[in-house]
């Protein structure tokens, strides 16, 4: 067994020492360097050693001659007479040695510390602020959307922490949100369900917290275990927490309602994106309504009280505002509901659903404003419902969830016929579809893309055909560029044939609406847009959740576009409180319309008209259409 020297124990402790990292290095440096400077300065002092032939110097004065030299070797050089010229020189040496390595230490220090900044490691120090825990592409769009929200807001901070580089995120978000005006972007490198890195965001200051799903083959594992970090915190806030959460599996709802409790609003994004579809297919126009009432760049859904309404019926209510549309109603201690009876009364404590510009904007209009024209109204019956066609071609997980969705709204006898080249899709439709109702379900396998296929489907005979991208498959610009191909065939089978198709598409990537726009099609679907839409609007209103789940549910009061010769007499001008009292009378709410004229002008929002001035006159034709929350 070797024996422990001195020296060995000296050396171990000096490694310890080092070890600590830089500000022990910084310290023991310095240390080193004010023994020597001292120790010099001691021998002139004591020796009364002096430059040339003048008296020796002071200990003060020596120490302050000795760190010049230890900093600045060139200071010694028109020193006079050997026996200083020697003590410099020693001092000048051991500042080579000690002082440079002292720089050195504290250069390395301050490159390392800079280097940690740029890992996003720091704690946040913010308060009120809102989080984004995880990365995937619908980050940009929740940024641009709560910027817009923040607007009016001296300052507001966005946190993001996610499992990526955060100079990598900082440069994602400036080249695709561009300025976010008062609103500061921080962003922290970290895995969300680790609760060391969750600490990094401020989890506990904030005032809301977006948990999205990251892009991996089983995304909604990871979401949960983000719901578990937060609500089960060893160092929580008393308070509950206002999260927003996105699941993909129906199946994982249940377990995850059982780690958020009453702190957390899910988003089922699998089947939010397959009702849209379901309803935009048959409703030309209703992808545009939805954007409409879901960004904050127009009208957004609002809760207000009105005092001055209390006793007043929901149908007194509707033509109460010039300016703002009611669509619902929240009563106190209950649950918001889209077109309530009309003879509910409203009490105190009740606030109305107002579909308005600003919150600050809903303002009750001047008695005797509701001006209603009763001699254009004319209620027509609709038309029984027949039998539809529906052609879907394309595939991805959404699929079958689109299939059934279609179920829940078309009439017995009803046929749908899958086209893709995706092997699985039989056996997934026979799987998962085997409960419809309504409608055949065939599947064919084929190439959506070659254009003797499309010939063969005799496209023309179908009431609605779906486009969907294959986003499981294929990269975002890849798929979409398969679903612009088979647009494009769509589009040349319609101008030979002399049809009128209608053909809504889902988009992965917003900026390829543009190009896909030269197609005609009624309207383009962008999922992780809508997605993102309703992720920001529910992390500034909780209470947005209730009413967006209402609004897509096939069960109760929906959005729909209904002639508008079903309310009005046309070719008369008529504003839009008679529109909205003609509504009312057939148990529905007018929220809008749709002209036709304008159908292609993206200016014009393609012609859909969200909470318009009721008091303007609009003259329509045959085919306009009434946008309304009605139970069918």
């Amino acid at each position: 067994m070797r024996t422990t020297t001195l020296m060995d124990r000296l050396r171990y402790a000096f490694d310890n020492y080092m070890a600590r990292g830089t500000v022990a290095l910084i310290g023991g440096l310095a240390a080193a360097s004010a023994l020597v400077i001292f120790l010099i300065s001691l021998v002139v002092a004591v020796f009364r050693i002096g430059p040339g032939d003048a008296d020796g110097l002071s200990l003060p004065e020596a120490i302050w001659s000795s760190l010049m030299r230890t900093l600045d070797a060139g200071t010694m050089g028109g020193d006079e007479g050997w026996r200083f010229r020697f003590t410099s020189l020693a001092i000048t040496l051991g500042g080579i040695f000690v002082i440079s390595a002292l720089i050195g230490v504290i250069n390395n220090g301050i490159e390392d510390k800079l280097g940690e900044l740029r890992k996003g490691r720091s704690r946040v120090i913010e308060a009120g602020h809102t989080i984004i825990l995880g990365w995937s592409e619908q980050i940009f769009s929740i940024i641009s959307e709560l910027v817009l929200a923040n607007a009016n807001q001296k300052s507001s901070c966005i946190v993001i922490l996610g499992d990526k580089d955060k100079v990598e995120m900082e440069e994602a978000i400036a080249d695709k949100v561009g300025s976010t005006g008062r609103t500061r972007i921080v962003c922290r490198s970290g895995s969300p369900i680790d609760l060391t890195d969750l600490e990094i965001a401020s989890p506990h200051t904030a005032k809301a917290i977006i948990i999205l799903a990251p892009e991996s083959d089983d995304p909604d594992s990871n979401v949960i275990k983000t719901m578990l970090a937060i609500t089960n915190n060893p160092n929580r806030r008393p308070e509950p927490y206002h999260v927003v959460a996105e699941i993909r599996d129906p199946k994982n709802m249940e377990a995850a309602r059982l780690v958020g409790k009453d702190e957390v609003e899910l988003v089922l994004v699998g089947d939010l994106i397959s009702r849209i579809i379901a309803q935009t297919c048959r409703q030309s126009g209703l992808s545009v309504v939805y954007t409409e009432l879901l960004d904050f760049g127009g009208d957004e859904i609002y809760f207000s009280e009105q005092p001055g309404l209390h006793g007043k019926t929901f149908a007194e209510a509707l033509l109460a505002f010039a300016d703002s549309t009611v669509i619902g109603l929240h009563p106190q201690g209950g649950a918001p509901a889209l077109n309530p009876p009309m003879s509910t009364v409203l009490k105190p404590g009740d606030r109305l659903v107002v579909v308005a510009e600003d919150d600050d904007t809903i303002r009750l209009a001047p008695a005797g404003a509701a001006l209603v024209d009763q001699s254009v109204i004319q209620l027509r019956a609709a038309a029984p419902a027949k039998p539809e066609r529906s052609l879907i071609l394309g595939w991805n997980w959404r699929a079958p969830t689109i299939i059934n969705e279609l179920d829940a709204y078309v009439a017995p006898g009803s046929a749908a016929t899958v086209v893709c080249d995706v092997e699985n899709a039989v056996d997934e439709v026979a799987r998962q579809c085997a409960g419809a109702r309504h409608q055949q379900v065939t599947v064919q396998i084929s190439d959506t893309t070659d254009r003797r296929t499309l010939d063969g489907l005799q496209v023309g005979g179908y009431d609605h055909i779906i486009v969907l991208s294959y986003a499981d498959m294929l990269d975002k610009q890849q798929a979409d560029a398969r679903t612009l191909i088979t647009l494009l065939h769509l589009r040349d089978i319609a101008d030979k044939a002399g049809h009128t198709l209608s053909v809504v598409s889902e988009m992965l990537d917003l900026r390829n609406r543009a190009l896909a726009e030269v197609t005609r099609a009624d309207d383009f679907i962008v999922s992780d847009k809508l997605v993102s839409l309703i992720l920001s609007q529910v992390s500034e209103n909780k209470q947005l959740n209730a009413v967006f789940a209402d609004i897509f549910d096939p069960e109760g009061s929906e959005i729909y576009l209904k002639p508008a010769g079903s309310y009005v007499k046309l070719g008369q001008p008529v504003n839009f409180y008679t529109v909205t009292a003609a509504a009312s009378q057939r148990g529905e709410v007018a929220l809008g319309y749709k002209l036709r004229a304008h159908a292609g002008d993206a200016a014009k929002s393609y012609g859909v008209a969200v909470n318009p001035d009721k008091g303007e006159a609009v003259t329509f034709g045959e085919a306009d259409r009434i946008i309304v929350i009605a139970e069918e």
